[in-house]
């Protein structure tokens, strides 16, 4: 368990560990997520990740994509025929 004081801006400093564990470094955007009570903090790049992750699933078997050989098919044609246009 770690504490950190907030400043009298809000402002709180992550301790180094848990912005290791979190994969963040200084620029980067969190996210403060309330659930039952509790609030988590999220890398927010990796939340996103996770998020388009989860809405793609199943998108390639369902076009046909079996490895990366047919991605890359289908991004040279799509190229192609953008190119025509």
């Amino acid at each position: 368990m770690k504490i950190a004081k907030i400043t009298s801006k809000g402002q709180v400093t992550i301790p180094i560990d848990i912005r290791r564990k979190l994969g963040v470094k200084e620029g980067d955007k969190i996210l403060f997520v309330e659930e039952a009570g509790k609030v988590y903090i999220l890398n927010a790049s990796m939340e996103a990740l996770r998020k388009a992750q989860a809405a793609f699933a199943g998108e390639a078997q369902r076009v046909g994509l079996k490895d990366e050989n047919d991605v890359v098919s289908m991004i040279k044609e799509l190229r192609r025929e953008r190119k025509e246009k």
